[in-house]
């Protein structure tokens, strides 16, 4: 394939892939503890080591977006932003916010998952478990509560009428960004995890962090790749024209 329609192509396709990520980003503004997705284009113009690929990668360093992430067939890596959102009083006892960095582990039916989403409830077990029913881990393993109304310090001490029962496990990686998503606000386990001590753990009861989406800032995105997609179709399209005349051209000639 010609050189410059190749790259309108790939830019075309990266153009796309944001879309969806802006598309994902904005129906999620609402999400408790939900962290925005991002594209960057490692590979658009040029191949790992290339002027113009270290290029690409600087401006979504710039952007403040690092780490591995994954690269789709055209270039696209995707990160999450897991910068900490704000945080809003509920009043639900068992709605709990990380202030600072850190996750929640739960147990899922696969293993370990991790989580900013602090939306829990008590099951008929006793449990502190999530929306989906996955139960919340403690430093001594899940967490049950005999009643569902508990007092959870900012460590994530647990007591019930002035009684100790249990303490939350907050866990952080090395490179939060790069975790890899599961689906339903779970992250699967990355390098480096560590488990927080108390004087570093955040957390509020009776609120939930709001997602980093800024909806304007997406609006924003969206408009300027919409054009940068349309630029590309008129380079192709009138590219391909060019190609087309000079074919002409040259049997005409013959």
């Amino acid at each position: 394939m010609d050189d410059v329609l190749g790259v309108g192509l790939i830019s075309m396709h990266q153009d796309m892939a944001r879309m969806e990520r802006v598309a994902m980003n904005m129906s999620n503004a609402l999400t408790p503890a939900y962290k925005r997705q991002v594209s960057v284009a490692r590979a658009a113009l040029g191949t790992p080591g290339s002027a113009s690929f270290g290029n690409l990668w600087d401006a979504g360093m710039a952007a403040g977006i690092n780490g591995s992430g994954t690269t789709d067939p055209h270039g696209m890596a995707t990160k999450s932003d897991m910068r900490a959102g704000t945080l809003k009083s509920t009043g639900q006892v068992l709605d709990l916010a990380l202030a600072g960095a850190g996750f929640f582990e739960v147990q899922t039916e696969n293993g370990p998952a991790y989580t900013r989403q602090g939306n829990f409830r008590m099951d008929e077990r006793g449990r502190i478990v999530t929306a989906q029913g996955y139960p919340l881990m403690g430093k001594g393993g899940e967490v049950f509560v005999a009643t569902a109304k508990p007092v959870i310090d900012a460590a994530g001490n647990i007591t019930e009428d002035k009684r100790p029962v249990g303490q939350i496990k907050v866990v952080q990686f090395d490179q939060p960004e790069s975790l890899r998503r599961l689906g339903e606000g779970l992250f699967a386990e990355g390098v480096g995890m560590r488990q927080l001590g108390d004087a570093e753990v955040q957390l509020h009861q009776g609120y939930l962090e709001n997602a980093n989406v800024s909806s304007v800032h997406e609006m924003v995105e969206m408009m300027q790749t919409m054009r940068h997609f349309e630029s590309m179709q008129k380079v192709t399209q009138a590219y391909d024209d060019m190609l087309g005349n000079a074919i002409r051209k040259l049997s005409d000639s013959q």
